[in-house]
């Protein structure tokens, strides 16, 4: 009785207050230097919020991770209300058909514990996090899977998910789609570059955030858009992601980042444990750097460091992609992170590192040291290519500078890259499907090529679409 009334009256009062305006819609507004978070509230229709922000006995916030053996293995998580206290996966071989129900479907036991947090502004939120990895599992191999608790007739179960475990062949191409900062208007104005990015390359094989996939780190409405915008895109193709200072607030990690994924937990310290990881997807080493944390703490900056440097020349991979929030290279006016710079790219040059996908700044650019604005189409031995993107509406202007080779300002973007046996393809497309940018890497015999392919559309400024008042 009493929990009922308190969710009674809570809509109630939920409806009549409704979430207050405090917008940091920032189209254009010059970056502060670390730009630490705001609440941001936009005002919802009751119902629709209620279901974002509170759990239920049904699976939601349904989410696949890659592990560090992703031939053979998955870890996924969800949510539920407090009254379900044990989770299961359920996990067999995909068919044609609904036949695999007749099959001995595998049950695995998740993890799960109860947690609550209240960020400032919202109710209070009690729920259970339940996370499991599923292992054995065979290479290249489509499973099906669904997570929940009871019988057929009575429980509370997701629906069937579809995903595919990794090739063991590891010069078997794969792809994988990067994203900047989601962070603001995430289910409005967000969820159609991620929805275009699956509808044009429905056969990724993961995705990857480079940090502020939401603004305020601990706004439960905030994570229920950005699970509610990737809905079941989230659960079908296996995640990672590193953490940007608007996953902190004075120094700490979001109480939800761990409850909400499971990532590699291979980091030098407790500090950044599944923020600074590495894992092997088939003949690439994927490197997830912690770059708050190495702003902020100085035994987690000493300890990344060191740790990146092992990685690194225990390496034996032969491509390497690298991504962290902060840009090694600021593209933002009034920005450079300069310790970082001197920290890691020394690292990046001895052992010529492949890709660096960065974000934070809120605009676009991508291009290589060596560039110096001679804008070569084909250019040996470029050295490491390092690319600034923005997948959400807050924007900002950007400061040209020689080592980019394309640039842009006032668009949401994502990357899909694709990776063989000798080449890295790489695209940036707009929400609507235009190729804003484009290369090749070509790696054969010890030698590295870098091809141009910058399309002919016209670079995209902010001057050209928001008339100065």
């Amino acid at each position: 009785m009493g929990k009922r009334f308190f969710s009674g009256a809570l809509s109630i009062i939920l409806l009549i207050l409704g979430f207050m305006t405090n917008q940091e819609t920032a189209y254009g507004q010059s970056p502060a230097e670390h730009d630490h978070p705001h609440s941001h509230y936009v005002e919802h229709d009751t119902v629709v919020s209620h279901k974002l922000i509170f759990p239920s006995k049904t699976p939601d916030r349904v989410i696949a991770n890659l592990t560090v053996d992703p031939a053979h293995s998955f870890a996924v998580n969800w949510r539920t209300n407090q009254q379900i206290d044990l989770g299961f996966v359920e996990v067999t071989l995909a068919t044609d058909g609904p036949e695999f129900l007749l099959r001995d479907v595998r049950k695995v036991k998740a993890i799960s514990q109860q947690f609550e947090n209240q960020n400032s502004r919202e109710p209070l939120v009690k729920a259970t996090f339940h996370s499991a990895v599923i292992s054995n599992l065979q290479p290249n191999t489509t499973y099906v899977y669904r997570v929940g608790n009871g019988s057929e007739e009575d429980g509370y179960w997701s629906e069937w998910y579809q995903t595919t475990t990794a090739h063991d062949d590891i010069d078997a191409p794969f792809s994988f789609i990067y994203f900047g900062d989601a962070q603001n208007d995430v289910k409005s104005l967000w969820s159609r570059v991620i929805r275009n990015s699956y509808r044009q390359f429905p056969d990724v094989d993961f995705m990857l955030h480079a940090g502020d996939l939401i603004n305020d780190r601990d706004a439960n409405l905030e994570w229920g858009e950005w699970f509610h915008a990737g809905s079941f895109i989230h659960a079908t193709i296996p995640s990672i992601m590193t953490p940007g200072n608007h996953e902190y607030r004075n120094g700490q990690l979001s109480s939800l980042w761990r409850p909400q994924f499971t990532l590699p937990e291979n980091g030098p310290i407790d500090v950044v444990k599944e923020t600074c990881y590495t894992l092997d997807y088939q003949n690439m080493k994927l490197i997830s750097i912690d770059a708050e944390a190495f702003d902020e703490n100085l035994e987690a900056r000493a300890a990344q460091v060191k740790w990146l440097d092992s990685v690194l020349n225990n390496n034996t991979k032969k491509w390497t992609a690298l991504t962290l929030h902060y840009p090694i290279f600021s593209t933002a006016k009034g920005r450079d992170n300069k310790e970082l710079r001197e920290a890691l790219k020394p690292l990046m040059d001895k052992y010529k590192v492949d890709l660096v996908l960065q974000g934070h700044d809120h605009t676009y650019a991508r291009g290589f040291v060596k560039n110096e604005g001679k804008g070569l189409t084909v250019v040996k031995d470029a050295g490491t290519i390092y690319a600034v993107s923005v997948s959400g509406p807050k924007m900002y202007e950007s400061k040209d500078q020689e080592w980019m080779v394309r640039r842009g300002e006032y668009t949401q973007l994502f990357q899909i890259i694709t990776v063989s046996k000798n080449s890295i393809k790489y695209g940036a497309y707009t929400p609507i499907g235009t190729l804003y940018d484009a290369f090749e890497l070509i790696k054969k015999n010890g030698k590295k090529k870098l091809i141009n392919k910058v399309p002919d559309t016209p670079i995209r400024l902010r001057k050209d679409f928001v008339k100065e008042e």
